[in-house]
């Protein structure tokens, strides 16, 4: 074999390596993105959770019932749905829960949807907030926020053993990490 094919060779295993391990890390994303919008024309505020539908179905298996089926089983989406709004808190600057209403939930293409809401409270200076949602099966879940419609977008991350994370409106813009 000359050094040509030989080189030839090593690099086709190394491309294809790399596009295994890609393929394999797509299943283990373990990331959830929320984001808590301020809307200025119902004065709520409104959350919305979006899980990876994968990560969802491993979790449902986990969390409920081997055979939990989160594509097609309306009982299995409700549970799971109660379970994220159960690890999901917003304190205020006092650390009283604001009262969340579940909205909703649905599939949509490769994600789970929860929807949450509260109205505003007047003068809110910031928020304080819990987002366990997966980390109680998955360590290395992270779970990333951004809260929009109070200045700036302030992005928060959930990850190994932060339980709770500010933001503040008064003052400056920056997330308080």
């Amino acid at each position: 074999m000359t050094t040509k094919s030989r080189r030839l060779q090593q690099w086709s295993l190394a491309a294809l390596l790399l596009v295994m391990s890609q393929v394999v890390s797509a299943h283990q994303i373990k990331a959830a993105i929320t984001t808590v919008l301020f809307n200025q024309r119902t004065e709520n505020i409104e959350v919305m959770h979006r899980f990876n539908l994968h990560d969802a179905e491993h979790a449902v298996k986990v969390l409920f019932d081997k055979h939990a089926d989160i594509l097609d089983d309306e009982s299995t989406q409700k549970a799971f749905a109660d379970y994220v709004t159960s690890r999901f808190y917003l304190l205020n600057a006092e650390d009283e829960s604001l009262a969340l209403k579940t909205v909703g939930y649905e599939t949509e293409g490769k994600f789970f949807w929860v929807y949450q809401e509260t109205e505003q409270p007047p003068a809110l200076e910031g928020l304080r907030i819990r987002h366990d949602a997966l980390r109680d099966i998955w360590p290395s879940q992270v779970n990333t926020l951004n809260v929009e419609g109070q200045g700036d977008i302030k992005t928060l991350t959930f990850r190994d053993n932060v339980e709770l994370l500010s933001v503040e409106f008064t003052g400056h813009n920056d997330a308080q990490h």
